[in-house]
């Protein structure tokens, strides 16, 4: 599959295929084939990966922001340093990936599988979490204010030290979560 950058520069993209640092701003890549790829340090803002195969790939420091990922498979991806803000990542398949600091303000991730996942001191402020499946999770530290978690599983997810400030847990499952004192909780809610 061959792409074109914003600055006319042709890359051809196969499985494994180094795109790091490439500029591929609202770049259509529906449908993709991009397991294992290394798009470190990438700037796909606006990007449409809608469906597209991300598994393995190498993400970390890129710039998914406003991305549509809806339907995407990330299982296994590294995406540490992330910028997912906005991003529309429903029903996206996020198992057992590394999204240790992303920043995932106001991100659509309704019904994402994100079970055994690392969001430890991710921002998640704003975001939609509605169905989403996070057993087994590490929030440590994660920023959850504001974010929508209804009908959300969080069973045996770690929340220690999570902020989960104006976040309405009242449908969420939280059996055994675990969280400490430095847990910021919505006000009037206990365990």
């Amino acid at each position: 599959m061959k792409v074109t950058d914003i600055n006319g520069k042709e890359y051809t993209i196969e499985p494994k295929a180094n795109l790091t640092d490439a500029d591929l701003r609202n770049a259509d890549l529906r449908n993709a084939d991009l397991r294992n790829a290394d798009l470190s340090g990438a700037d796909l803002r606006g990007a449409k990966l809608r469906s597209a195969d991300l598994r393995n790939a190498d993400l970390r420091s890129a710039d998914l922001g406003n991305a549509d990922l809806s339907g995407a498979d990330l299982r296994g991806a590294k995406l540490r340093w992330v910028n997912l803000s906005g991003a529309n990542l429903k029903w996206v398949s996020l198992s057992q990936a590394n999204l240790s600091n992303a920043d995932l303000s106001q991100a659509d991730l309704g019904g994402a599988d994100l079970e055994y996942d690392n969001l430890s001191e991710a921002n998640l402020t704003n975001a939609n979490l509605r169905s989403a499946q996070l057993t087994g999770t590490s929030l440590i530290d994660a920023n959850l204010s504001r974010a929508n978690l209804t009908n959300t599983d969080l069973t045996d997810t770690n929340l220690n030290g999570a902020n989960l400030s104006e976040t309405d847990l009242s449908q969420a499952n939280l059996s055994g979560a675990i969280w400490n004192d430095e847990t910021v909780l919505p006000e009037g809610f206990d365990f």
